[in-house]
């Protein structure tokens, strides 16, 4: 801290207060990294706002004093876009995390961005209500997060991602003026619609300090199935099978490396006895019984046509609960090895060939590496996970990802797909950016981010370099 200008630190506590700015080593450490670790933490401060306005006067200050800035929500994402490692201000939202302004008409909400995700989700039920997008870390994931990284999880299949449920937001830009963008509207076609340009930002336009947010009615009766499959190509045939004749909530799918680890670190038992290369789980409303039997009827289908070897369906909410924690403990699981993430994806048609492409490449390139396949396949979505050996040194297990990184996504450019399907751009990304990006939407990027941000102080450094 000895370099940090005093004269800066003294405006940011006119800010917030001296108890909001902190600067001890263990604050630091917390608030300059996100569920990656692939880089160390090392912000110079950390400054709590409690207020729309106090946001607004700490990005002034640190205008005046040319200080980057690095938005910080439930810090749980996995792209090290929420990382400060060179010497910036982190802006932790979480005290703005007021519910207010509850329209049962419209179904919306107003938050402040440092609502945690699984409290929207109460909020929403507690008045017969649904919000939708869910995904692992919804118990410390913020809304002003979520919005940031256009957030995903396992009902985008039927529900969509983040951007789908953004009635409005405010935005606190780069030289401290505020945005209020769409305030609710469903039709709006005045002009352009910024909203969605910030929706998915990581930050680097400005900080998202509130958002109203658009609730929906609640699903009914659902069921889980989970089912036993022969190999990816068959993953997919289940999907298309299914889903011409059921309105499916998701379709997730996962390696038996992947359910392996989960049964054994999480005190969880198996689905069925037969262990097979693949699993997808189903989840689908059941109105009445002409639900569950068709899909008795697909799932024998499936068997009959060699792509399910056994299945299993749930008999009451718990037992659909246990059959989504198979899924949903992935990540925490594997967190222990620090795995090397590749979320990337295709159209949903085009994700058999790609994904055989795909493994084929890993499969040949890391043969002593434990490989770790899980994703939303019915979006097209999957990520793949490589677990570091312990033995392992972490410079030489980051060199050996990068390089196959980029063979990966020669393979995900070749298929018209993303190098990052949800998580984000960040700091592991953006050497990786064009493989999905042109270089004149790159350039456009680059001079969208200098309207919002003149002076290149908000979250410097992710998804490109100025």
């Amino acid at each position: 801290m000895s370099d940090f200008p005093t004269a800066a630190l003294d405006d940011l506590i006119a800010c917030v207060g001296a108890e909001r700015v902190l600067t001890d080593p263990e604050s630091l450490q917390v608030y300059g990294r996100d569920w990656t670790r692939f880089h160390d933490p090392a912000p110079a401060a950390v400054v709590l706002p409690g207020s729309v306005e106090e946001v607004q006067a700490v990005v002034k200050a640190a205008l005046a004093h040319q200080l980057a800035l690095v938005p910080s929500g439930g810090r749980t994402g996995l792209s090290a876009g929420a990382v400060a490692c060179a010497g910036e201000v982190v802006v932790a939202l979480d005290r703005l995390n007021a519910l207010s302004d509850f329209n049962p008409v419209d179904r919306t909400v107003r938050c402040g961005a440092g609502v945690v995700t699984a409290s929207l989700q109460q909020f929403a039920e507690d008045r017969g209500l649904f919000y939708p997008v869910d995904f692992a870390s919804s118990g410390s994931s913020q809304i002003g997060g979520n919005i940031s990284t256009n957030a995903g999880g396992i009902k985008v299949i039927r529900h969509g991602m983040t951007r789908d449920w953004v009635a409005g937001l405010k935005l606190v830009t780069g030289t401290g003026e505020l945005l209020d963008l769409n305030r609710g509207l469903i039709k709006n076609n005045a002009g352009y619609d910024l909203r969605q340009l910030v929706i998915g930002a990581e930050g680097t336009l400005g900080i998202v300090v509130e958002a109203t947010m658009q609730l929906s009615r609640a699903p009914r009766d659902l069921a889980v199935m989970v089912l036993g499959v022969t190999d990816m190509g068959a993953v997919m045939s289940v999907l298309q099978a299914f889903q011409g004749s059921l309105d499916l909530e998701a379709f997730e799918f996962f390696s038996e490396l992947a359910l392996q680890k989960v049964v054994e670190h999480q005190d969880l038992q198996r689905p069925f006895e037969t262990a097979t290369p693949y699993y997808a789980l189903l989840e689908f409303e059941q109105h009445s019984e002409a639900e569950m039997e068709q899909a008795m009827s697909l799932f024998e289908h499936c068997v009959e046509q060699g792509w399910v070897l056994d299945g299993v369906v749930s008999q009451s909410v718990a037992q659909a609960q246990s059959l989504w924690r198979l899924r949903e403990d992935i990540s925490e699981t594997i967190s222990r090895w620090t795995p090397y993430k590749n979320d990337i994806a295709t159209t949903i048609s085009r994700v058999p060939e790609f994904l055989a492409e795909v493994e084929a490449v890993v499969t040949e390139a890391y043969p002593d590496f434990e490989i770790v396949w899980f994703g939303h396949i019915g979006d097209g979505n999957v990520h793949l996970n490589v677990l570091k050996p312990d033995a392992l040194p972490m410079d030489e297990f980051k060199a050996r990802c990068g390089e196959v990184s980029r063979w990966v996504f020669e393979i995900v450019q070749r298929h018209g797909g993303s190098v990052s399907a949800e998580h984000g751009v960040g700091l592991l990304k953006k050497d990786y950016l064009h493989y999905s990006r042109s270089p004149l939407e790159i350039e456009i990027m680059r001079q969208i981010k200098r309207v919002f941000d003149p002076s290149g102080i908000m979250n410097p450094g992710k998804i490109f370099d100025a």
